[in-house]
């Protein structure tokens, strides 16, 4: 099985999260809206799944590693919710206050979580897509675990390591480079794995390319007044709307990707369970 310390790094990101948002979320946890305890009971439940999906298939345990691949796939639209509903928290408080803090980060972060969104559709389509291929499936299920990484990692650079905010700009601005220079080292480690075996790491490969895009969204965010305009006019739609078609969407990338055509080697109308890392 490839990838035989993986969940050496998936730990590392679970870890980087509960770190990085323990003064933000986990300290104030009865505080924060329902929106919060979504995205983070969703995103923790993916990554705490991927290690699961990668200690289960190492011990060759299939009948555990085909259950949570069946309930990745229920959870996945959930997941997608928590992203949609983080853009709708971060749209309301952008029309609703005056702050100049607010008004200058919060599109930025709109944009941002909208191209996570991008990321997390695409990179567990395809590793459904090519889940009879294990270097392949495994890789796009790891290189999920990446786009959780940034958030989080910055707000430690922030507040533990301030060294690494290296741009020596001022607030707010700083906010948005930590997070861009937490992107780059998730792109960077992406980039690594790619190179090491290049046949099959393309999946780190989409992966930086879509983070890539992600950290160009936050500068794009704060410095473009359409999309201002657009999170403006996002904001007066109901959030029953947007959650819905985050749902959806989700739930289309699980279908169709359990749907899509198998590798080759496999008898025709057979379908196996979705698979996390392996």
């Amino acid at each position: 099985m490839p990838y035989r310390h993986a969940n050496y790094f998936v730990a590392f990101v679970l870890l980087t999260i509960v770190v990085g948002f323990w003064g933000s979320y986990f300290a104030p946890i009865a505080e924060v809206p329902i929106a919060f305890h979504v995205h983070a009971a969703t995103a923790t439940l993916w990554v705490v799944l991927l290690m699961f999906q990668h200690g289960s298939i190492h011990a060759r345990r299939k009948g555990l590693h085909k259950f949570g691949g069946v309930f990745s796939l229920l959870l996945f639209p959930f997941l997608i919710v928590g992203f949609v509903m983080i853009v709708n928290v971060s749209a309301e408080r952008f029309v609703a206050s005056d702050s100049a803090t607010a008004r200058f980060l919060t599109p930025s972060f709109g944009l941002s979580m909208v191209f996570a969104i991008l990321a997390y559709l695409v990179l567990y389509y395809l590793a459904l897509r090519n889940r009879t291929s294990v270097r392949l499936h495994a890789g796009y299920m790891l290189a999920t675990a990446l786009v959780l990484f940034e958030s989080p990692f910055s707000r430690i650079m922030l507040d533990h390591l301030p060294f690494l905010v290296f741009t020596n700009s001022d607030f707010p601005q700083r906010i948005l480079d930590a997070i861009v220079i937490s992107m780059a080292m998730a792109i960077a480690f992406a980039i690594v794995m790619y190179l090491r075996e290049r046949r099959w790491g393309v999946p780190f490969l989409v992966a930086a390319v879509l983070m890539l895009l992600q950290a160009a969204a936050m500068y794009i965010g704060t410095n473009s007044e359409w999309v201002r305009s657009v999170f403006a006019a996002y904001a007066g739609i109901p959030g029953w709307i947007t959650i819905g078609a985050g749902f959806g969407l989700g739930a289309a990338v699980s279908w169709m990707g359990w749907r899509a055509t198998i590798g080759p080697g496999t008898r025709s109308g057979e379908r196996v369970a979705a698979v996390s890392p392996t």
